[in-house]
């Protein structure tokens, strides 16, 4: 009998010989899921594997679902591979013409190289002001105190197309939807202050904006709510006209109130606050901000390069990318790996280049379809079996330590800050991984330290869901805590 037994198990491995026998309390809990009517009246899809390929646990190991900000696991680890964890984008402060007795005959070029910290708030930018302080000390070196010509903003190094065309317009306006440019500037945000009336009804006074965009209409149509009452403001916006809409409401007895949108002419932005400094400072050009792309612009061959400002090396960018999900830095970063694979800063290459990387890394992409670099997009749809493959291959490549090292950790600082309140920081402290969430979407993806010191390839997706995400977030936390334990 024991015999018997034995060669069973035996032919059930040689037959299946990536799938565990053995029942695991990963699994257990996973069947229990099953069970649980919030997760049964949703579409989820899990996976647990190991380093040798064999799956621990599954349920719908291979449904592509929505992703969330868990793709930008795929974009950041893939722009590692691509471009070197020391990689660092350039932006150019280049001119036309001649420079006779401190005067410049020509144009003024900033000559994008789409660096997404360009004046960013972020501790890895470089204060406006430090900046331009910068770029004058160039100017300055050259012996340039007049410029007889325009200041023109060159965001030619990618394609024009700052947002995929997969996003909803809902998207567009606000702070996380900004988008990305081939001359990037704080963000591609918006930062505007306004003072609410004292009754109900009354306008809102648009006071402040920076950075502001020349030539740019405003329509606000603001009204003053209840002071018991919250920020109920929308921004509407696109890159297709100079045109922009506040409306909704913001609540009486506040002196004032920022709000932060998304700025989609961000390179005019650039140019127009420099030209700013440079007038403040004495150095005059005539009125225009010009866009390279819109006249017969000259070509950087044509440019003489005074000084080029570099970004922090990728790894750090790619470190806030997943630490804190920041859109904007995943979404250069995909369209930077199109760039280095396929010459063309697009979307369209940044797939194709996305997909012939993978393949190269020995990664089938089936389970795998892209729309963009940061997960906001309803068009990514990604299997957990996709996921768990493509984390084995990192591990496999020179940048692994720096990709894994971006994760964040349940406790830690980032988006898993609050994940797994109450639980051991020892054991907390083995998940490294990135979440995700729309609305009706709650995923997570990544790494887990076994006991054993080995890592296991995890990915849980839970779309169209009925229940509020905190219902849904107690059976993932649940299953995530069992991942602690293996």
């Amino acid at each position: 009998m024991k015999q018997t037994l034995s060669f069973l198990i035996i032919s059930l491995y040689m037959l299946f010989p990536n799938v565990s026998l053995s029942q695991n309390n990963i699994q257990k809990y996973i069947e229990n899921l099953k069970k649980d009517t919030l997760f049964v009246n949703s579409a989820t899809a899990i996976m647990v594997m190991d380093a040798k390929g064999k799956t621990i646990a599954s349920w719908n190991p291979d449904m592509p679902l929505l992703t969330a900000s868990t793709m930008k696991t795929i974009t950041t680890g893939v722009a590692l591979k691509v471009l070197g964890h020391d990689f660092q984008f350039k932006t150019k402060i280049a001119h036309t013409g001649f420079i006779e007795n401190g005067v410049l005959y020509g144009d003024l070029y900033i000559v994008g190289g789409a660096d997404p910290t360009l004046a960013s708030k972020d501790t890895l930018g470089t204060p406006a002001d430090t900046l331009f302080m910068e770029w004058t000390a160039a100017l300055e070196q050259k012996g340039i105190k007049r410029i007889n010509g325009n200041i023109v903003a060159d965001d030619r190094y990618f394609e024009h197309e700052i947002v995929p065309v997969s996003w909803a317009w809902s998207n567009l306006g606000p702070s996380y939807g900004s988008g990305t440019s081939g001359l990037s500037f704080a963000e591609n945000l918006q930062d505007f202050t306004f003072i609410p009336g004292i009754n109900l009804g009354d306008d809102v006074i648009m006071k402040n904006v920076f950075p502001e965009i020349p030539g740019m209409e405003y329509n606000n149509k603001l009204l003053t709510s209840g002071s018991i009452t919250r920020n109920r403001s929308s921004f509407y916006t696109s890159d297709l006209t100079k045109e922009a809409l506040f409306k909704g409401t913001l609540p009486a007895g506040k002196d004032s109130v920022l709000i932060t949108v998304s700025n989609k002419f961000p390179h005019l932005s650039c140019a127009y606050e420099f030209k700013k400094y440079l007038d403040n400072k004495g150095i005059y050009s005539k009125q225009e901000i010009l866009d390279a792309k819109e006249f017969n612009s000259a070509g950087e061959y044509e440019l003489t390069i005074i000084h080029e400002t570099l970004s922090a090396p990728l790894y750090k960018i790619v470190n806030v990318t997943n630490r804190i999900s920041n859109n904007f830095y995943a979404e250069t970063l995909l369209k930077a790996i199109g760039k280095k694979v396929t010459g063309v800063g697009s979307y369209d290459s940044a797939t194709v280049a996305v997909k012939r990387v993978l393949q190269e890394m020995d990664v089938n992409t089936k389970g795998l379809t892209q729309e963009d670099g940061s997960g906001l997009s309803r068009q990514n749809y990604v299997s957990p079996r996709f996921f768990c493959n493509y984390y084995s291959a990192m591990e496999k490549t020179d940048v692994f330590p720096y990709f894994f090292n971006s994760l964040a950790v349940p406790g830690g600082p980032g988006t898993l800050e609050n994940v797994l309140r109450g639980e051991d920081d020892k054991h907390k402290k083995k998940i490294h991984a990135k979440s995700g969430s729309l609305a009706n979407v709650r995923c997570y993806a990544g790494y887990v330290e076994t006991k054993r010191g080995e890592l296991l390839y995890f990915a849980i997706l839970s779309n169209n869901f009925a229940a509020r995400t905190a219902q849904m977030q107690v059976g993932i936390e649940g299953f995530l805590n069992e991942l602690t334990k293996y």
